[in-house]
């Protein structure tokens, strides 16, 4: 018997809801904005349920979705009275935990332009290939790599003395 609707959801905010609160936060820098992204996600995934083809996985079609709804809040005209300061206390836990020396990285990451920071995010932590990422981002695999590539010389730069070449 196939799931219906409601079943689906019920295991997808089960097994997605930290992996996409946590990308949703990387990308808008406010938890309480990427807690009503993830909602919003879960929302419109259960709107458009019938219309997943399985061509993707579901985490590739949620994340898909969240990325396209962080962009949209990014957008947002109220947004400029956002405060956009970063708090890592702020950010939902681990499924490991971070170390010390991840915290500078992260920290790193977070003060990437928009654009770069998202292919960072869904290439490096949430394992996504960069022809998978730029699909989300619905963007070129070529403007991908560009934009993965300006941010890793960013962050080298940034993070140069913070660790060592061996």
């Amino acid at each position: 018997m196939e799931r219906n609707r409601d079943e689906w959801l019920e295991a997808a905010m089960a097994q997605w809801e930290v992996p996409l609160l946590r990308t949703c936060f990387l990308l808008l820098r406010d938890y309480a904005l990427a807690e009503d992204a993830v909602q919003q996600t879960f929302l419109k995934a259960w709107r458009g349920y019938d219309g997943f083809r399985g061509e993707c996985s579901e985490k590739t079609w949620l994340m898909r979705i969240a990325v396209h709804t962080c962009r949209d809040v990014q957008r947002g005209k109220w947004q400029r009275y956002v405060d956009l300061s970063v708090c890592m206390e702020n950010l939902p836990p681990a499924i490991q935990p971070f170390e010390e020396a991840d915290d500078t990285l992260a920290r790193a990451v977070l003060t990437l332009p928009v654009k770069q920071r998202q292919v960072v995010v869904l290439h490096h932590y949430q394992g996504f290939s960069v022809q998978e990422a730029a699909q989300m981002m619905g963007i070129s695999r070529r403007a991908a790599y560009d934009r993965l590539t300006k941010a890793q010389n960013t962050l080298r730069k940034a993070l140069e003395g913070w660790y060592h070449d061996e």
